[in-house]
């Protein structure tokens, strides 16, 4: 953020590039407003004579997207932009130029207390706050996000707040739906799982009405049955809370009035909050005089007729709420539903045993076999209508619905007599009724007997889901076509299922590509370092030798900064092959982007905003200190590229448990998910599957080597973590990087950075050990340059007949990678014979060997002579 006097500086050149009304530009309806407002009765005074500063705040606020209003001075008199303006809704115009107190007089301390703070310096932000306001003539409650900050006059004093206000209520209000939403089933699945053994109907209601009453908070919840009359009703059961008493008896429909009557014979609910206010006064007294204040009651409907009803009751008024509405409709539906399934299992079972006394008297059973074969399809026809899993119904010879069972109207939606002699393409899609598919699947099944296929069908709500179909031919015993039977099964939850599996391989075969790139990156990263070693060596010893000739010099040092940058390229190829020297150790991620801020802000630019969002809780993670920052410079990087125009940037963080198989790549155990989000364009699937791939960049030629993400991917894979983007068009993007908690700190051993350089002192005999001959040729170039006697050897057999004949040898240096003995195994074997030897484990690679032991220094590739005579040093003491 630019300090006061900086910010002055800028606002008086931006004025100074403006005559009087100038800096308003093309600052849209509001830029004109403000032109033409008569400033002259506020204490900003005329416009002509505004302050440069607050010119150029007027300016920048209209042209921002974001709502944008400046208080000005002491009474906070209001400037804004035009998002700012259809916040305001019905107030605008009304309160440009208007003190804040004044303009929003019912939030009036709540800004006292911002000008006090702006006006003194300080700045405030509120999330998700709650503040109700009057913008339209009725107060309503709305929910914002809010940011202030002061602005400064010409001379840098504090002078007024400038407010940042998003609206968050749409949002807000769909996750508290979503969470009613949630309880409700859960709700219901208790409710179910608490009736499900039960077979005796008066005991199902009993434990429904009580269920029901506790979770919606009621006085009083009851079912009924309607008497043949559809007038009269009995209530032969209710639960009551306390200081409510029960209303079991008899009453006649018509005494709660003509809405009762019209709504439940309909098959709609009554909705009444209030009876006194809602219903006629003798209506309203049948209420009162049962303790009813307010009701929901829904009916049920059978055959067009009226047959039960269950309510709910408070004693005083209220407002139903959607929730419970939904509620009371969900438990009607499942628990007689549930009834007539026990009705139906219990007409089974009769029948059942009826069947066998039948058995038993053979001479009745054929005496009554008519009887008999009667009650047989009876059966049959309860046991298809007692499916549930399945819509089992006939079709006639043309396709249309002769009969329905309860499988069916759950799967579709659909009443039998919503349904019954409507065509059955009803529940084919638009397109596929066009196309004539329903006509094709009955000439199939007349043609061949039956039709068998997968496909989308509709149901009453217009849902769409996965269907299983099956329609046969039926025949009459004289072989002539009479109908069709048809059986549909509902099959979405295991095309779900079978999705999510290809899902996971290919997760899986992402990996495994990743892990193949990682590889072969390393390999080319180590050779890369072994060039750059022989380049940078030579060019350090040409210095030395060369005329000092300033243009010869330049030359040598532009090829020195190739060098250094060349190998900046292969620490990423390494970071993201995962072959990088860690420094791990416990990172306090608040801690560490805190201390990252003033970096990230110059680094993204004045047009970006940076929030950051983290648990008080949140634990540590294990991690390199130096990585983890450059990954989220990276992460910023690519996010303010992303945003073209400027944005926010959203840096947030917060605790994981997972189990096993929550994410593929990552095994159980608890992590830290750091988050950088943009708002920015986002990524089409195909660039987000390929956007950690090395070398891969959508920005132009020149402006990126593609290694960034790839980085960010090796190093969180290398810690034991993962690297998760997720992105859609238009909608920005959101890096997961997953962190490990911590447990302990480890430190690798390097050449220390802050080694005194000093001269090689007493010579030394270096055997050094190569199997590069430019490497080989260079690294003695390099040593006899500071005044060592070298052996040069280009295997470790060749080393180790060195050392065995060359006692005087004081040091060794090896490359590690070596054909038939790499680098470690010579070490060990060089220990065997001269434990108190130093050496020095030269190599490409950005790891170092577990297995060559805490007393061997390593130095990295590329190297030059000032850091080999570092590692020198280093490895004597």
């Amino acid at each position: 953020m630019p300090s006061k006097g900086e910010h002055s500086e800028v606002l008086q050149t931006l004025a100074r590039q403006s005559d009087d009304f100038a800096f308003l530009g093309d600052g849209g309806e509001m830029g004109a407003r403000i032109a033409a407002y008569d400033w002259r009765a506020t204490p900003l005074g005329p416009i002509e004579s505004w302050s440069q500063s607050l010119r150029a705040i007027t300016a920048f606020l209209l042209h921002s997207p974001v709502p944008l209003v400046m208080l000005w001075g002491d009474e906070g008199t209001m400037i804004y932009n035009d998002a700012y303006s259809r916040f305001a809704v019905d107030n605008h115009p009304r309160i440009l130029g208007m003190p804040v107190r004044e303009a929003w007089p019912e939030v009036a301390d709540f800004n006292d207390n911002v000008m006090n703070v702006g006006l003194a310096g300080g700045t405030l932000a509120y999330k998700d706050h709650l503040l109700r306001l009057n913008r339209t003539g009725v107060f309503e409650d709305v929910w914002l996000d809010l940011d202030y900050s002061p602005v400064y006059d010409d001379a840098g004093r504090p002078a007024g707040v400038l407010a940042v206000v998003v609206e968050i209520t749409d949002a807000v209000r769909s996750a508290a739906a979503l969470r009613e939403s949630e309880a409700r089933l859960r709700f219901l699945d208790r409710l179910s799982g608490a009736i499900a053994a039960s077979t005796d109907s008066d005991h199902i209601l009993s434990i429904v009405t009580r269920m029901t009453g506790e979770e919606l908070g009621v006085s009083i919840c009851a079912y009924a049955d309607m008497d043949e009359d559809q007038d009269g009703f009995t209530i032969r059961g209710d639960w009551v809370a306390e200081r409510s008493h029960s209303i079991v008896g008899r009453y006649s429909l018509a005494a709660f009035g003509e809405l009762a009557v019209q709504n439940l014979r309909a098959g709609r609910p009554l909705i009444v909050n209030d009876n006194r206010a809602e219903l006629p006064a003798e209506a309203a007294a049948a209420f009162q005089g049962i303790g009813i204040g307010a009701t929901i009651c829904m009916p049920l409907v059978k055959q067009g007729r009226l047959t039960a009803l269950m309510a709910v009751h408070h004693r005083a008024a209220h407002s139903w709420t959607e929730t419970e509405l939904a509620t009371l409709r969900e438990v009607t539906e499942r628990s007689w539903a549930h009834i007539e399934r026990v009705a139906t299992a219990a007409e089974l079972r009769m029948t059942a045993e009826r069947l066998q006394h039948l058995n038993e008297t053979l001479e009745e059973r054929i005496e009554e076999r008519s009887k008999a074969l009667e009650r047989s399809q009876t059966q049959f026809r309860l046991l298809v209508q007692g499916v549930t899993d399945y819509a089992i119904y006939m079709l006639d010879e043309t396709g249309l619905v002769t009969s329905w069972n309860a499988g069916a109207e759950r799967i579709k939606g659909y009443r039998p007599d919503e349904i019954i002699g409507r065509h059955f393409s009803t529940f084919y899609p638009d397109k596929d009724r066009e196309a004539g598919e329903p006509g094709r699947a009955l000439e199939t099944a007349r043609r061949e007997g039956r039709f068998a296929a997968e496909g989308w069908r509709v149901r009453k709500d217009g849902t769409r889901f996965h269907a299983s179909v099956v329609i046969d031919a039926i025949h009459d015993d004289a072989g002539e076509l009479i109908g069709f039977a048809k059986i549909t099964r509902d099959v979405t939850e295991r095309e779900e299922a079978q999705r999510e599996l290809e899902l996971a391989r290919e997760a899986l075969f992402q990996s495994q590509k990743m892990e193949a790139i990682g590889q072969l990156t390393g390999g080319i990263a180590h050779d890369f370092n072994n060039l750059l070693t022989a380049i940078r060596g030579g060019l350090e010893l040409l210095e030395k030798r060369v005329p000092d000739d300033p243009q010869t010099r330049r030359l040598l040092e532009n090829a020195v900064k190739a060098t250094d940058r060349g190998a900046a390229l292969t620490q990423r190829m390494l970071a993201f092959a995962r072959r990088q020297e860690l420094e791990t150790e416990s990172v306090d991620i608040a801690a560490l982007v805190s201390g990252m801020m003033e970096l990230l802000q110059r680094s993204l630019g004045p047009s970006f905003a940076i929030d950051t969002r983290f648990p008080a809780d949140l634990p540590p993670v294990a991690a390199d200190v130096n990585q983890l920052e450059m990954a989220l410079l990276n992460l910023a990087v690519n996010a303010r590229d992303a945003m073209a125009g400027g944005g926010r940037l959203t840096i947030r963080a917060a605790a994981h448990e997972l189990a096993r198989g929550d994410l593929v790549d990552l095994p159980a155990g608890r992590y830290v998910r750091l988050t950088v989000a943009d708002s920015g364009a986002g990524m089409d699937s195909e660039t987000l599957a390929r956007a950690a791939d090395p070398f891969f960049t959508t920005k132009g030629v020149g402006k990126g080597t593609g290694l960034g993400l790839s980085m960010v991917h090796g190093f969180a894979r290398q810690i034991g973590g993962m690297l998760q983007l997720e992105s859609r068009l238009g909608a920005g993007t959101e890096a997961h990087i997953w962190l490990p908690l911590s447990t302990a700190a480890h430190r690798g051993g390097q050449v220390p950075a802050d080694v005194d350089e000093r001269d090689a002192g007493r010579a030394e005999v270096i055997l050094v050990v190569d199997d590069d001959a430019l490497i080989l040729m260079n690294s003695a170039a390099l040593l006899e340059d500071l005044g060592h006697v070298v052996i040069e050897a280009n295997s470790g057999e060749e080393a180790l007949d060195a050392l065995f004949s060359r006692p005087d040898i004081g040091l060794m240096i090896t490359d590690q990678a070596m054909p038939l003995m790499t680098g470690s195994e010579l070490i060990a074997r060089a220990r065997r014979h001269r434990p108190e030897l130093p050496i020095i484990l030269a190599t490409g690679y950005g790891e170092t060997p577990i297995d060559i032991g805490p007393a061997v220094l390593r130095l990295g590739k590329p190297f030059g002579q000032s850091e080999l005579r570092r590692a020198i040093d280093a490895v004597r003491k």
